[in-house]
């Protein structure tokens, strides 16, 4: 799919943009839902961390082999009608979570779940490019910032559901049956996007990463390596290490996803006046720094600020690089997004459960000084990101 195969007047452009941003942020509750149950999970399995990050693993192993043929799908169904299909999925996932009678049930079920996440990822920001080249002005970081405004509710509304005694399967499974309302109906007023021609269907539906694509996945596994961190395990680590209740250490989560979404959506306007690279580096060097002064605190207050202060640093990681890739010529934006997003989730998958694995020989504490190096390195290669023309 070409970033102009998205047609349609002013108005339909603005209207498919907001489509999508409830898109981006459906997905943003559903994250939350999942990131502050995670503890939930754990307790209900009788989980170690070694164990817990085995279901880390899954659902991010899931995550990645989808992106082999999350080019095809988008292609052959359109984004919207891709995104609509995954969030069944999704929301059926997520709400038998707690359910499953067996772990290996709950392994499986895992890499569905990372399997549907990625694709709609992959359809929404591939939504978001085409919409941004078709109305003429850089709109990819409000629609991530959406993403936060739901993490941020998400995890807020999960915090006063703890609060109240909610039992946490109720929860999941409200969560999932509101994504599957949410976005079946939000997705209706996206523009469809046109059906591969002949040219295009020539094109691959994955592009192997090397030259531009390899450097731009390199640092989106940097920037997916820290979020995915924090996503996973700031909540327990607010729990277990600083010694908050898990509905106080929920808002840790809060904090995280709500200064990520304030910085996102002045992320455009950044972008127009300072160079990619520059606000890359100050991105890597904040989370870094930020990161380091909490881990050797160990207070509450100076973790909570601590959160929002990385949540910031790591806004415009995502959507800066996968603009940048979507631009780069010889493949089809959602193959491009596809490529990158492979070696990006690959830091899912291998950075939380290698906090897990740390955790498990050291402590907590310890294994998430890898937020610290993973940022340190973003900061230090973003002289190989290709600038915008």
């Amino acid at each position: 799919m070409s970033a102009a195969a998205v047609h349609g007047t002013p108005a339909q452009i603005r209207q498919a943009t907001w489509a999508t941003r409830a898109l981006f942020a459906a997905l943003g509750v559903l994250s939350a839902a999942w990131g502050v149950h995670i503890p939930s999970v754990k307790a209900h399995y009788g989980l170690g961390e070694g164990a817990l990050s085995l279901v880390l693993v899954a659902a991010a192993s899931g995550a990645v082999l989808a992106l082999f043929f999350a080019g095809r799908v988008i292609g052959r169904l359109g984004a919207r009608n891709a995104a609509a299909l995954c969030a069944l999925v999704m929301a059926f996932s997520l709400g038998m979570a707690l359910q499953w009678p067996s772990f290996a049930l709950l392994l499986l079920s895992m890499v569905v779940f990372g399997s549907s996440l990625s694709v709609y990822d992959v359809a929404i920001n591939t939504e978001g490019s085409a919409l941004e080249t078709a109305g003429g002005k850089p709109i990819m970081g409000g629609l991530h910032g959406m993403f936060s405004v739901g993490g941020m509710a998400g995890a807020a509304l999960a915090a006063g559901l703890l609060r109240a005694g909610v039992p946490a399967p109720w929860q999941l499974s409200a969560v999932g049956l509101g994504m599957a309302a949410w976005v079946l109906v939000g997705s209706r007023w996206m523009l469809p996007t046109a059906p591969d021609t002949e040219a295009s269907a020539q094109k691959p539906h994955f592009a192997w990463p090397r030259g531009p694509l390899l450097v731009i996945g390199l640092l989106i596994f940097a920037g997916m390596s820290a979020e995915g961190v924090m996503y996973d395990w700031c909540v327990l680590y607010l729990q277990q290490e600083v010694g908050m209740p898990q509905a106080q250490a929920a808002l840790g989560y809060a904090a995280f996803s709500g200064a990520m979404a304030t910085m996102r959506f002045v992320a455009d306007g950044l972008r127009a006046r300072f160079s990619e690279q520059r606000l890359l580096r100050a991105s890597g060097s904040t989370t870094a720094l930020a990161m380091a002064v909490l881990l050797l605190s160990g207070n509450p207050w100076v973790s909570l600020l601590g959160y929002a202060f990385i949540g910031a640093g790591l806004a415009m990681v995502v959507p800066i690089l996968y603009g940048a890739a979507s631009r780069v010529p010889g493949t089809t934006p959602a193959a491009a997004i596809a490529a990158v997003s492979s070696i990006g989730y690959s830091g899912f998958m291998i950075g939380p459960p290698l906090i897990g694995g740390i955790a498990q020989h050291a402590s907590l504490t310890l294994a998430m000084g890898v937020v610290v190096l993973a940022s340190t390195i973003l900061a230090l290669s973003v002289r190989h990101v290709p600038e915008k023309a």
